[in-house]
């Protein structure tokens, strides 16, 4: 099936701004940084980029996950930020809605992870090949219907949190590579990047920055 890249028109929302730093609310349905061609030209970074024309990149989110990420404003807060997430220092915090109801109550995923090449950009546990992937979980709020839970990645595998909630037997709702029949059948992924700590690249204090999951 060929993908067909439809930007939402939804804007991202500036959730802090100074000197050394961007921190945004991204929507889903819009890629980070620019894919290939000019038809993925529509990104994140480019609709931000007319206010903010030194905006460099420290990490990414899923086209289709949305949330809170940080830019950089300069190459120092680059350089800084982009150890910080190297040095898994970032504090992360996801909300995802989840088929079936899950237990227990919390716990940890811990399957190594590599890029599935013949199904691209799908990704896949391995546990030869694979890079060392860390999940905790903590739910909260459940159904026999799906569950509601908060996700803490541990490293920052692409795909992570996808991969290691289908592999419980418990796929994000709406996902449209790991979820299958009634579970991918949603308008969006129920997946929303909630929080984010890291050190200031300046003062060295560390701040958080959070938005509300829209489902």
């Amino acid at each position: 099936m060929s993908f067909s890249y439809q930007p939402t028109t939804e804007q991202p929302r500036v959730i802090h701004a100074d000197h050394e730093i961007l921190v945004v609310e991204k929507p889903a349905g819009l890629l980070s940084v620019p894919g290939r061609g000019e038809d993925r030209a529509d990104c994140l970074i480019e609709r931000l980029r007319a206010a903010f024309p030194t905006i460099l990149l420290v990490h990414r989110l899923d086209m289709d996950t949305s949330g809170v990420m940080v830019f950089a404003l300069t190459p120092h807060a680059q350089r800084h930020l982009s150890r910080q997430f190297e040095d898994r220092r970032t504090k992360k915090t996801y909300v995802a809605r989840l088929w079936g109801r899950l237990e227990p109550k919390t716990g940890m995923v811990d399957l190594p992870l590599i890029v599935d090449w013949p199904n691209r950009p799908r990704q896949k546990v391995d546990h030869a090949e694979g890079r060392p992937a860390q999940t905790e979980w903590r739910v909260v709020k459940a159904s026999e219907a799906e569950t509601r839970v908060r996700l803490m990645p541990i490293t920052g595998r692409s795909h992570q949190l996808r991969v290691h909630m289908a592999e419980l037997g418990h796929p994000i709702l709406g996902d449209p590579l790991y979820a299958t029949d009634a579970a991918a059948d949603f308008p969006r992924l129920m997946l929303h990047a909630e929080s984010l700590r890291f050190k200031h690249p300046e003062t060295g204090v560390m701040q958080g920055f959070s938005a509300p999951a829209p489902f």
